[in-house]
């Protein structure tokens, strides 16, 4: 889940595919992620060099796969992921700090069904997965750009969900989550306009918190800023 960025800046950074929707922040990792990340990188680490996997072949078994995008620190993933032992989950995530902190966890708890990509989101999306291997994609807490002028640099767009939508198996879930209202009413707006999918809910209508994503950080400080936020869950169907 990604953090909320500074949006001070005006020019847009761009990639392949266009506009970035993530600032590349400098942080250092700590000893303890370093260390975590020398030790365990090379386990659990994937890369955009090994082109298109087989997840059968990447967790040695078929079952229930997810990807989180942009899973900040990790701390929710390591949760997921402890929780559903007979699911696997991949994880997304730019920036090394937060790719250290997750191997830490993964670590510390023992975990065996999660794999990281920390690369580019399109990258992940355009050259590592099969069509149709995922049952479950998350976006929480994106970065809002709530600058009206910085909109484009939003995550969610129509392009980027039909891209999202082919990687999903019919029936796959895409489970979005924010803290700001104005990106969910466009979120909400952006997945009704878009081919092949549907509403868990009534159209329209935002989904009560799943039991199985966890209480984030970001959820908590929105709470005590009365912030609300917002889960939309939508399913593929066609």
């Amino acid at each position: 889940m990604t953090d909320h960025n500074d949006e001070s800046g005006d020019s847009p950074v761009t990639t392949r595919r266009g506009v970035r929707s993530f600032v590349l922040r400098q942080g250092r990792m700590t000893e303890g992620q370093k260390k975590a990340y020398d030790r365990s990188w090379p386990k659990y680490g994937l890369t955009r060099e090994q082109g298109m996997i087989d997840p059968r072949q990447v967790f040695g078994r078929d079952n229930m796969l997810n990807l989180e995008i942009g899973f900040g620190m990790g701390k929710s993933l390591a949760d997921m992921a402890e929780a559903a032992p007979e699911q696997d989950f991949i994880g997304v995530e730019v920036h090394l700090p937060g790719v250290g902190a997750l191997l830490k966890e993964i670590e510390d708890r023992g975990l065996e069904n999660v794999r990281i990509y920390s690369i580019d989101a399109n990258d992940v999306i355009d050259l590592c997965l099969p069509d149709a291997a995922l049952d479950r994609v998350m976006v929480f807490f994106p970065d809002p750009w709530h600058k009206k002028r910085h909109h484009k640099r939003r995550l969610i767009q129509h392009e980027f969900v039909q891209r999202l939508r082919h990687k999903l198996r019919v029936g796959g879930i895409l489970h979005l989550a924010t803290d700001w209202e104005n990106y969910a009413e466009y979120m909400m707006e952006i997945m009704g306009e878009s081919e092949g999918f549907a509403n868990s809910q009534q159209p329209g209508a935002y989904s009560p918190k799943p039991e199985d994503r966890p209480i984030t950080k970001f959820e908590k400080r929105g709470e005590t800023l009365g912030h609300g936020v917002w889960d939309l869950v939508f399913y593929r169907t066609n």
